[in-house]
């Protein structure tokens, strides 16, 4: 059917596109396909992208639920999982009634944790954010790893065709849970199609509140049906009963594979318009499923209507580095930050938390290697920053220009220069000029703020070791002097982030 080509084609576009967005890492991609994240349902909501959310909504309200099929890179993933479970059992799928309690109870879950800014929550059960958890932690180092060998190749040729980069586990527990993510989504659409979108997503369901109500549905011609059940049973969504001639257009997601399935031409994707003195309220419930009416409930209609408002208000490869080739270097520890670090354009670390959907196209955006997810139990994949590996260049924009959710404010090279997220904070005991003696003076040097300066230990003794002397008023926290001190394994100086980032 030509419906299904087309939604084939779309998905294939937006899953590679997005794919892409999360794999490349050289900057590229961002240029071209960023506004495919910008699109996202969750991401516009938290960023307030008006025009995106009316759009979203307007084409669910006249298609249906082709977001789903279409839009969303996990939904579509779903579908390649169960076209390769198709092809081992072929029409296995059967109808099945809505799990209302459990899809209303995982949106109240939901909502209840957005608001409360309990993000793990929020991170584990939004769509996109696990995608970008699956692409960043699991492919992008396979990617990667394909990458080196390339080089390697090429260098061999004597060709600068590519180049090799740093292979590093950013977070072992975020790769776990990225890992088990895959994993049961594998499972669940291998046998039963759709099962996630239907019943866990909370966007599948508020898309599921407006495409009841759709213009465009599938619908049957009840003189041409053969109740051969050929529907039914090629249903990723479980959402067609051919005994009743019925479908449930909460969970159909517009796939087309029941209009191919029909041999007879009994399914059709048309207009339904309200009968002659039907209220549109009235049309969407005779649209439900015979034997899925339930008596009038205000409560339970109220809060569904609440929850619906507050919704849309709302590998590792270590290379062994040395000194001079003679003696291996200890690798750098994490200083403990009384406040976690978050990148210039986040403003504050509350708004960066309550806005971040913890999608990780920063973590595999940034080129310096600083942003990573964090380790921490409430604050579980929410991206921080941290400069063991790099530090965070005052010329450098990427994350705020990817960041779909609008958790990290769009900065220009310029005003980052000026914003301020941390101070450095000098460790007298972790010094090499302290204790061995010797002229250092890294910090100072590799500071592009001019906020470090190197003064005597003692102050009457000119002799005395050279130390650094911060000035808070002019550091922007960016971590270069952290991330070039030789002192292992903790560095003789850090940043230290601030709760509201300043302008100086």
């Amino acid at each position: 059917m030509k419906l299904r080509k087309i939604r084939i084609v779309l998905a294939a576009v937006f899953f590679v596109g997005l794919a892409l967005l999360f794999l490349d890492f050289t900057g590229t991609a961002r240029h071209w396909l960023s506004w495919m994240a910008k699109v996202q349902a969750l991401e516009a909501v938290l960023a307030l992208n008006v025009a995106v959310i009316v759009l979203l909504a307007a084409l669910t309200l006249v298609f249906g639920r082709i977001y789903c099929s279409v839009v969303c890179p996990l939904g579509v993933l779903q579908d390649v999982f169960a076209w390769l479970g198709k092809r081992r059992k072929r029409l296995r799928y059967s109808y099945s009634r809505e799990l209302r309690w459990l899809r209303y109870g995982v949106l109240a879950l939901f909502v209840v944790a957005l608001v409360a800014g309990v993000g793990a929550v929020v991170q584990l059960l939004a769509p996109y954010s696990a995608f970008g958890r699956i692409m960043t932690m699991i492919f992008q180092p396979v990617w990667q790893v394909g990458n080196n060998i390339l080089a390697s190749f090429a260098e061999s040729m004597d060709s600068y065709a590519f180049y090799s980069v740093d292979v590093w586990l950013k977070s072992m527990p975020v790769l776990v849970i990225a890992a088990l993510t895959l994993v049961l989504l594998f499972v669940l659409a291998w046998r039963g199609g759709r099962t996630y979108c239907n019943t866990i997503c909370p966007v599948g369901t508020v898309l599921s509140l407006l495409s009841r109500c759709s213009l465009l549905k599938v619908g049957f011609d009840a003189g041409k049906c053969r109740n051969c059940s050929m529907c039914s049973k090629s249903c990723k969504a479980a959402c067609i009963d051919y005994k009743t001639h019925s479908v449930d257009y909460s969970r159909c997601v517009v796939c087309g594979d029941c209009l191919e399935s029909c041999k007879f031409g009994a399914l059709a994707y048309k207009a339904h318009w309200p009968r002659k003195g039907q209220s549109t309220h009235e049309a969407c419930e005779s649209q439900k499923p015979q034997g899925s009416h339930t008596p009038h409930d205000p409560s339970k209609r109220s809060f569904l209507l609440a929850t619906a408002m507050a919704t849309t208000a709302a590998l590792a490869q270590e290379k062994k580095k040395v000194d001079g080739g003679l003696a291996e270097l200890q690798n750098k520890v994490a200083p403990e930050r009384q406040t976690p670090l978050t990148p210039p354009g986040s403003l504050s670390w509350r708004h960066f938390a309550q806005h971040c959907t913890g999608c990780q196209l920063c973590v595999s955006e940034c080129p310096n290697q600083v942003l990573r997810p964090s380790t921490d139990l409430l604050h579980l994949m929410l991206p921080t920053m941290s400069y063991e590996r790099g530090h965070c260049r005052p010329e450098c924009t990427r994350c705020s220009e990817v960041c779909p959710a609008g958790a990290i404010r769009q900065v220009d090279k310029d005003e980052k220069s000026s914003v301020q997220i941390g101070h450095a904070v000098f460790i007298q005991k972790n010094c090499v000029s302290v204790n061995d003696g010797v002229e250092c003076g890294n910090c100072a040097r590799h500071c592009p703020a001019g906020a470090i300066e190197m003064v005597p230990l003692d102050p009457d003794d000119d002799l005395s070791a050279s130390v650094p002397a911060v000035n808070e008023s002019r550091c922007i926290g960016c971590g270069a002097c952290e991330y070039v001190c030789p002192a292992r394994p903790f560095s003789a100086i850090y940043v230290e982030g601030h709760e509201v980032h300043k302008t100086i």
